[in-house]
């Protein structure tokens, strides 16, 4: 398997360098830029580890989703991996709804209908937690709260 590298360019104050710098010479780290790596990887574990909701990054873009009338069609909406959302109600994509409806992209099935994009985006949120401890298949108990806060 081949890895592919990407890089970012970080800012940071003459203050941050200098600190950035001994912590990463102190941690025995040859760049800032690995010792960065690191720190966040060690930040993400923990977020996930205590369970709060991770933050997902949401982009435009079309995919299938099964309504609740059983037929299979391709929406405009919100996505992010696994998930994504449409505004509108389980049975029909309507751009004037005060409904958004959440898919789960592996299986193309809807999660839950809730009044607002905020509401859907948290509950992805709880719910890519969850997948990544291994607990989609307990995630009901989430998608229960979720609606009964939105009502």
């Amino acid at each position: 398997m081949r890895l592919t590298r990407v890089s970012y360019t970080v800012r940071a104050t003459e203050k941050q360098a200098l600190r950035w710098n001994r912590a990463a010479e102190g941690e025995g780290h040859r760049s800032v830029g690995t010792w960065l790596a690191e720190a966040a990887d060690r930040h993400l574990d923990d977020v996930r580890r205590a369970g709060r909701p991770i933050p997902l990054g949401w982009r435009r873009g079309r995919y299938d989703v099964t309504l609740a009338t059983g037929k299979l069609t391709n929406v405009l909406g919100m996505v992010s991996q696994p998930f994504a959302y449409f505004r509108g109600a389980d049975d029909r994509q309507n751009y004037l709804s005060n409904y958004y409806t959440l898919v789960y992209l592996s299986t193309d099935k809807i999660i839950a209908t809730l009044r607002t994009a905020k509401q859907v985006r948290a509950l992805a949120s709880e719910l890519a937690a969850a997948l990544l401890r291994g607990e989609l298949l307990d995630a009901g108990t989430v998608v229960g709260r979720h609606l009964r806060e939105c009502v």
